[in-house]
């Protein structure tokens, strides 16, 4: 069976990637290159992602080759006397030079060594403060929910019904839409409060609920429903037969009734066919309408947003205040990766191999449409990964190098060249095992589709 593939999501998300993906290596990368520069240290290239055998650009300014790679996982800059990705032994086997890297103080080099993964923390900060000062913070609270939510066999599976309204996970209450499956996820909640017909229930998890739940990547678990009500009618809309009005509610869709907007969740939409449409006018009036689907399925007719049905609460920020409150965005966020990593060693539940991903999972994170505030959500959210895991004490990594620095700096004794070569052979080859494992796990994903 071949998969069904929107090539055009399939562009948007790829785009999107390239260009969060590009500036955070580049400004990762300029950590290094600055600091290097500052305590006059040469750097010999700077590159965005690598070039094996080739470069698509590069071009050659004072001492230092600037360039774009090929290979779209990363992304150096080849410091002058430092053993890096390069593996340059050839030049480690000469008189070290004042402007190498290895001539330098350790507390030079452990700053040159930690400033990328500085610049991605800032960066995230920087961004979370942009989000907040431009767009603020808008959500959904749970209480709004007044046409309770669809479930589907996951959530049925624990006793959920279709219109129950969730009230807490694990004994918190949940203030926001949209956090349920997470919270689930990251507490190991044994156990779901809901109301139904106004009284509260509390359901307790099964064992494996979680790993189903994580296999999911959060889906398939609980949606919001609401009448379908008409916001828009495009200029493009074609109306065969009948009239549509602004504000008319779906109530029949060709042969199926329709109550809320999940009655056609997951159902194939029409190709180049006319369908009818039964709506519900003014609150009493039922009226119908032929309206032609085009051959990608469009209507150019727009349902009013769950959070037009439902309210939101929108928090403003101006700048004095969005500062404080990015930087404690970036401190949650953060915090829950940490928790998250946490889990792969010490849950029964949430698996290495259910978490795991390569690009193909970091690429696919973003919206099948271009949104700037997805964007630069996700951006900083990356950002954050990007520092923590560069600051890991692998050798090959950031924080690999910077734990030999602080170990120097504590036993006065520098390790030798040839364990630096060592070291950095050993971090590189299980990095690349660890790349192609989650590789691998994405494909598997793919498949079982």
């Amino acid at each position: 069976m071949l998969l069904a593939i929107d090539w055009g999501s399939v562009g948007v998300k790829t785009l999107q990637f390239i260009l969060s993906f590009s500036i955070l290596v580049t400004l990762h990368e300029f950590g290094h290159f600055i600091t290097a520069r500052i305590f006059k240290c040469r750097v010999e290239k700077f590159y965005l992602f690598f070039n094996p055998w080739f470069s698509l650009w590069k071009k050659k300014v004072g001492d230092t080759e600037y360039g774009i790679g090929w290979l779209p996982v990363g992304g150096y800059v080849k410091i002058s006397g430092m053993i890096d990705e390069s593996m340059d032994k050839e030049q480690m086997k000469q008189a070290p030079q004042p402007y190498e890297f290895r001539s330098k103080p350790a507390w030079q080099r452990l700053i040159i060594m930690t400033a990328g993964v500085i610049v991605n923390v800032l960066l995230a900060i920087v961004i979370f403060i942009g989000i907040l000062w431009t767009w603020g913070d808008e959500y959904i609270p749970v209480k709004n929910l007044h046409y309770g939510i669809q479930v589907d066999s996951l959530g049925k599976k624990i006793g959920m019904q279709d219109g129950d309204k969730i009230v807490a996970v694990a004994g918190k209450p949940v203030e926001r839409v949209g956090t349920v499956a997470a919270e689930v996820i990251m507490r190991e909640a044994k156990d779901i409060t809901v109301e139904r017909n106004g009284t509260q229930l509390t359901l307790p998890l099964p064992a494996g609920f979680i790993g189903q739940l994580n296999r999911n990547r959060g889906g398939g678990f609980t949606y919001i429903r609401i009448p379908m009500i008409i916001d828009s009618i495009g200029e493009k809309a074609r109306i065969v037969e009948g009239t549509i009005a602004k504000g008319d509610t779906l109530i029949g869709f060709d042969t199926r009734t329709v109550h809320y907007s999940t009655d056609l969740q997951n159902m194939p939409m029409p190709l180049d066919k006319t369908v009818q449409l039964t709506l519900k006018r003014n609150g009493t009036d039922t009226v119908k309408a032929k309206v032609y689907f085009d051959n990608k399925g469009r209507d150019f007719i727009s349902m009013k947003s769950p959070y037009q049905v439902l309210g939101s609460v929108k928090i403003n920020y101006t700048l004095a205040e969005a500062i404080p409150a990015g930087a404690v965005r970036c401190k949650e966020t953060l915090s829950k990766y940490i928790r998250n990593l946490k889990q792969l060693f010490t849950s029964k539940e949430v698996k290495a191999q259910d978490s795991l991903g390569s690009l193909i999972s970091i690429g696919d994170a973003f919206p099948s449409v271009w949104d700037w505030t997805s964007f630069w959500t996700l951006t900083a959210v990356f950002s954050i990964i990007l520092a923590f895991m560069n600051i890991l004490p692998i050798p090959a990594l950031d924080g690999g190098h910077a734990l030999f620095t602080l170990v120097e700096m504590i036993t006065g004794r520098k390790p030798s060249d040839k364990f630096m070569e060592y070291a950095q052979t050993a971090g590189m080859v299980l990095l690349l095992g660890l790349m192609v494992y989650a590789m691998g796990l994405d494909f598997w994903r793919l498949f079982r589709k």
